[in-house]
């Protein structure tokens, strides 16, 4: 059998289409060849550095060609690229490099006075390298534009499908945790679900992949893909740019910090996207708006090159598709996932409306009751979705949390995230939601997203978070934190009401805040902990 590993794929593919943009961000481009010895070259330095195989490398960067280039590099080495949250500030960076055991740190300046900080509390940490974005360069950092021409393109050489990959995950609860996969499982496991989708047979070896790119391109059907989300996280990092370039896809990384809908719409006309990739409602919404906005201002945004939109780790609701299908024929593909494993999907276009958190089961995804059974189709019990296939081999330095998440049933490995659901009679699966997450108000289980994605459907609300409060009566309470539209006049008490039009009363918010702007994390993620500060504060 082929040893499948990213970086021999993606070195077999820029053999055969060498000219092909390989990464784009505003005026930069840089082709497959280029990108290849870029990255190779970046690999010789790391070995330089005695950074050897199975190294951790952390990547505090921004989305960047810098950001595919430390990745691939790492990949070329044998390493183990670490993803690293941009946001975090000096005590979670420590904590993140140090729990990652990380050898090299590659970081934007913007970024680096917190670098400065935690350096000489991360002694294991040989090499730091900046990519100048115009913060201030730190002492004793190498600078990637001049480490990169320096030496020669690392040898190319063979490599194990045992290879290590790693995704550090923020999860629902406690300190990040990197989920551990292998190395040539995580690949085939992307060539399975990419594809198909773009009409390819299943490639047995990587040349094999790499040849069917070239034929795919030279016929006009290359992908060119934008991750709207950061590359720090599962949806932006494997939905938007490891998977597409496993398919040899140009990758457009976006210029600014913050998603500005406007900066997509434009970006996508200009490089003539194939593909997008976003965050749910949290996403489509502002991407809706921009539309509107051109339209009154007297231009239309291009989006017939636009042939799917793709959205995984948070609800994208039925009502928000339909409004985004409104603006282009395409087609709107809804992965239900985490970082632990994939476990369904749902696959929406004009005329086919399904409803919300309603996903098509993977063949390897089950829901098993807390006692260990499978939950019947149209039982009307609820389970925990455990997702089978590419189980991940566990979390870094983590046994405990790894025998709670992965475990075995009936002689087969699962990964349980944490997720709840049902499954009907026809098979299909109605997402609940995390059971982390899930409130205990009289006895009763309410499912926080339930509740969110009935709020957000007044035309009045942009955006909402429900959490459980402490609650004498009841041990929780129900209550939410709801973003208006602008120039709307709403009470929270209509806000209660339209809710009990909508569901049982007792899922219904006790509490709520109505705010300008409800706080979510770059890629889209609820922020439960802001919306619990907010409520505890009324």
């Amino acid at each position: 059998m082929a040893e499948w590993h990213f970086a021999t794929l993606w070195e077999a593919i820029g053999d055969q289409v060498p000219d092909r943009d390989a990464v784009v961000c505003g005026s930069r481009r840089v082709t497959w060849r280029e990108w290849d010895d870029r990255s190779a070259r970046l690999a010789s330095a790391f070995t330089a550095a005695g950074i050897g195989p199975g190294a951790k490398v952390g990547l505090y960067l921004y989305n960047s060609i810098e950001y595919t280039e430390v990745q691939y590099a790492a990949f070329k080495g044998r390493q183990v690229p670490i993803n690293v949250n941009y946001r975090y500030l000096d005590d979670e960076l420590q904590y993140l490099l140090e729990n990652s055991d990380a050898e090299a740190l590659v970081f934007h300046t913007s970024l680096g006075d917190r670098v400065e900080r935690v350096r000489p509390r991360c002694p294991d940490v040989k090499l730091w390298i900046e990519v100048d974005d115009g913060g201030p360069s730190m002492d004793g950092a190498e600078r990637y534009d001049d480490v990169l021409p320096a030496p020669p393109p690392a040898p190319r050489m063979e490599r194990s499908g045992d290879d290590l990959y790693m995704l550090y995950t923020g999860g629902t609860t406690g300190m990040p945790k990197g989920v551990m996969y292998d190395m040539g499982g995580l690949v085939q496991s992307f060539l399975t679900s990419t594809f198909p989708i773009l009409g390819l047979g299943l490639p047995d070896s990587p040349e094999h992949a790499a040849r069917l790119v070239k034929q795919a391109c030279a016929e006009g059907n290359g992908v060119i893909s934008i991750p709207a989300c950061p590359m720090m996280h599962g949806t932006g990092g494997w939905i938007g740019t490891m998977m597409p370039h496993s398919a040899g896809a140009t990758v457009v990384a976006l210029e600014g910090r913050s998603f500005d809908a406007h900066e997509l719409w434009t970006v996508a006309e200009r490089e003539k996207a194939t593909q997008l990739v976003i965050v749910g409602d949290a996403f489509a919404r502002p991407m809706i708006r921009a539309l509107e906005e051109a339209r009154d201002g007297g231009r239309l945004y291009d989006t017939s090159q636009i042939k799917l939109i793709l959205s995984s780790g948070v609800m994208w609701t039925r009502e928000v598709k339909a409004q985004l299908l409104e603006w282009g024929d395409y087609l709107l593909f809804d992965a239900m996932g985490s970082s632990e494993g994939a476990m369904g999907s749902q696959i929406t276009g004009r005329g086919n409306l399904a409803e919300t958190a309603k996903f098509a089961l993977s063949p390897t995804t089950k829901v098993f009751t807390e006692d260990g059974r499978e939950v019947q189709p149209g039982s009307g019990e609820t389970g925990m979705v455990a997702a089978g296939g590419n189980v991940p081999i566990g979390y870094y330095k983590d046994e405990e949390k790894s025998r709670a998440t992965f475990r075995t049933i009936d002689g087969v490995r699962y990964s349980f995230p944490g997720d709840w659901a049902t499954v009907e009679a026809d098979g299909s699966l109605t997402l609940l939601g995390r059971g982390s997450q899930c409130i205990n108000s009289a006895g009763e289980k309410i499912y926080p997203e339930e509740v969110e994605e009935t709020i957000k459907r007044h035309d009045d609300i942009v955006d909402c978070l429900v959490v459980g409060l402490p609650d004498e009566k009841f041990g929780q309470c129900v209550a939410a934190v709801a973003s208006v539209r602008p120039g709307a006049d709403l009470s929270a008490a209509a806000v209660v009401s339209f809710t009990k039009s909508k569901l049982s009363a007792y899922k219904a918010p006790k509490k709520v805040a109505l705010v300008d702007t409800v706080q979510r994390a770059p890629n889209g993620k609820a922020d439960y902990k802001w919306a619990r500060r907010v409520l505890e504060e009324l």
